[in-house]
C-alpha cells in the first residue's frame, strides 16, 4: 500500500509541531523518518494514526484521500502502529491484549479467547516468535512485549506499519532481532515507517531516509550516507560523534563497594557478592545484557533496594542503611534508567522538576513557601545552560520530548555539589545532538574529580565513556577490564565467559 502525506501541519497553540510536511512511503519499503527528539516525528505519525487531527494537509492511501477521526479509522484502513511506550494492559494476557478493541464473541456474548489464542500462535509462528498466548504481559521482558505490539498490529491486517522509536527500550540483541522482523515484513509487501534518531540502525535497515528538523522536512538521504552527514542534517550543524577525554587524573577515596548482595522482597538474590572501587576522576562503565543485576546494583547505591547486605562507602560515609534522601544529601547525583517513572513528575513544571531533590534548600524554599523568583531564575539559567527545548520554566515536564526530559534530569542532578554521579542508561531514547551534550557533561563531571558510574546496555556508549568496564552476568561482576578491551571479548564476557587474562 502506498502512503502519501501532503502538506501536513499540526499546531499546539503557538508551537508548530509539523510545518507543511510532505512524505511518500512506497509499497514494500522501509522508510526511515530521522530527526532529533522534539523534531515532530511522533506528532506526524500520531496525525497519521488518527490520534491527532491535522490543522492542514491530507493523508492518501493508494492515492485515495482519507479522513481519520480516530485510531479505529486508521486501523480499519490498514495502518498499524507500534508505539514507543507500549499500549498494553499489564494484567491482561497476550491473547486478551491482542483482541482488545476487536473482541470476537461466541454464544451469548462470551469472549472467544480460543480464537484469539489461535491467531496469536499463527502470527507468532510466521515470525518465529516464542510467545505463550496465555502469558500475562506484565510478566514478559520488554523485547517480548514489543512483539506482542507487533502481533496486535498484524492481527488487524496492517498494510502500513509505523514503528515509533522501537529500539528505545531494547537491548542490542533485541534490536538486531527487530531489524530482521522489519526486513521480513518489507519482503512480504508491508510498507514500514521507521521513526528513529539512531544513525546506525537507520543506515542498516532503511531503504530511504527523510530527515525532519524543527517540524520541517529538511532533506532526504541515502542509507549510504555517513553518520556525520546524517547527524548534520538532523541537528543543523556538525556533530562530534566521538567522545573526547584526556587520561584520568585519579584522586584518593571515592566509592568502595564490598561484598554487596541485593535480594528481592521474596528473598531471591539479584546481586551476588559484588565488589569494586571507583576513584575520584574516573568513569566506571557497567556493561551487560539488560536483566543481569545492573538495575538492582544502581538501586542499592542510591538506597532504593529494600534488602541489602554488604558495604557501600563514599569516602568515610557508609551509604547502606541511609534513606534515599540521606544518600542524595551525601552528594550522590542519580539519573534513573526510566526518566518517566523515576526521574520526573510529568505534571510538575520544568522549574519544579529542577529542584525535586532540593525542596528543603533555603535558596528555593523558606518557611514552607517556594521563592518563585529564585526558582524561575534558576530554571531559566539551567534551561539555557543545558539547551532544554521548552516554551518556558512553567511548561509541564511531561509534555517535553524524551531528549529534553532527560536534559531536565541531567541538569537537576549536575547542578549540585557532587561526591558521586550515577547514571543509568543516560542516553536511552535520546537523539544524537543530545547524546553529544550529555556525554560531554559526564566527562566534565569526571574531570572535576567526581567518581562516575555509568550503566548502559549500549556497548558503544560504555566503551566511549568508561576508563574501566565492569561486566555483569547473572548478578555478579564477571570481570573488570580496561576500556580499550576488544568488543568480541566484551561480548563473550556479557554472555558469561570470564577472561581473567584481561582483568584489571
Amino acid at each position: 500500500m502506498k502512503l502519501e502525506l501532503r502538506g501536513i501541519t499540526k499546531r499546539f497553540g503557538t508551537l508548530v509541531a509539523n510545518d507543511h510536511i510532505d512524505l511518500v512511503v512506497r509499497p514494500g519499503e522501509i522508510h526511515a523518518l530521522l530527526g532529533e527528539n522534539g523534531a515532530g516525528k511522533s506528532t506526524l505519525m500520531n496525525v497519521l494514526y488518527g490520534l491527532y487531527q491535522a490543522d492542514e494537509g491530507q493523508i492518501l492511501l493508494d492515492d485515495a484521500p482519507q479522513n481519520f477521526r480516530g485510531p479505529g479509522d486508521a486501523m480499519a484502513a490498514g495502518i498499524g502502529m507500534v508505539h514507543q511506550h507500549f499500549m498494553l494492559i499489564p494484567v491482561f494476557t497476550v491473547a486478551e491484549n491482542v483482541m482488545l478493541g476487536h473482541e470476537d464473541t461466541k454464544g451469548i456474548g462470551a469472549l472467544d479467547l480460543a480464537k484469539a489464542r489461535r491467531h496469536v500462535r499463527e502470527v507468532a509462528d510466521r515470525f518465529g516468535f516464542q510467545i505463550d498466548p496465555d502469558a500475562v504481559v506484565g510478566d514478559l521482558p520488554v523485547g517480548v512485549q514489543q512483539r506482542v505490539e507487533i502481533i496486535k498490529a498484524l492481527s488487524r491486517d496492517a498494510k502500513v506499519l509505523v514503528f515509533d522509536e522501537p529500539t528505545a527500550v531494547l537491548t542490542p540483541q533485541e534490536t538486531d532481532e527487530l531489524m530482521a522482523i522489519m526486513r521480513q515484513l518489507r519482503d512480504e509487501g508491508t510498507s514500514i515507517v521507521f521513526i528513529t534518531h539512531k544513525l546506525r540502525e537507520v543506515r542498516e535497515v532503511a531503504d530511504r531516509i527523510t530527515v525532519i528538523r524543527l517540524g520541517k522536512v529538511v532533506g532526504e538521504a541515502s542509507p549510504t550516507a555517513t553518520n556525520a552527514e546524517l547527524a548534520s542534517l538532523m541537528v543543523g550543524r556538525a556533530v562530534e560523534l566521538t567522545v573526547r577525554k584526556d587520561a584520568p587524573r585519579l584522586g584518593d577515596g571515592g566509592l568502595a563497594v564490598r561484598d554487596l548482595r541485593v535480594l528481592t522482597p521474596a528473598g531471591a538474590v539479584v546481586v551476588d557478592g559484588v565488589s569494586f572501587d571507583v576513584r575520584p576522576g574516573e568513569v566506571l562503565g557497567v556493561a551487560g545484557v539488560q536483566g543481569n543485576g545492573q538495575t538492582e546494583l544502581v538501586e542499592a547505591i542510591v538506597g532504593l533496594a529494600s534488602k541489602i547486605e554488604g558495604s557501600i562507602r563514599l569516602g568515610d560515609t557508609e551509604l547502606v542503611g541511609r534513606s534515599v534522601r540521606g544518600i542524595l544529601d551525601a552528594g550522590v547525583g542519580f539519573v534513573p534508567e526510566d526518566r518517566k517513572e523515576d526521574g520526573l513528575v510529568g505534571g510538575f513544571s520544568v522549574a519544579e522538576n529542577l529542584i525535586l531533590d532540593r525542596s528543603s534548600d533555603p535558596a528555593f524554599v523558606r518557611g514552607g513557601t517556594v521563592r518563585r523568583a529564585a526558582l524561575e531564575s534558576f530554571a531559566r539559567d539551567r534551561i539555557a545552560e543545558y539547551d532544554i527545548r521548552t516554551q518556558g520554566p512553567h511548561t509541564p515536564a511531561g509534555t517535553l520530548s524524551g531528549g529534553n526530559q532527560q536534559k531536565v534530569v541531567i541538569a537537576r542532578e549536575m547542578s549540585r555539589e557532587l561526591r558521586l554521579f550515577v547514571a543509568a542508561q543516560p542516553t536511552r531514547g535520546v537523539d544524537v545532538g543530545s547524546i553529544e551534550f550529555i556525554h560531554k557533561r559526564i566527562v566534565e563531571t569526571r574531570d572535576a574529580g567526581v567518581p562516575v558510574v555509568v550503566v548502559s546496555t549500549e556497548l558503544d556508549e560504555v566503551t566511549a565513556l568508561a576508563d574501566r568496564i565492569a561486566v555483569m552476568y547473572r548478578g555478579t561482576i564477571i570481570g573488570i577490564v580496561p576500556a580499550d578491551t576488544p568488543r568480541d571479548i566484551l561480548g563473550l564476557m556479557m554472555a558469561g565467559e570470564p577472561h581473567p587474562e584481561v582483568a584489571a
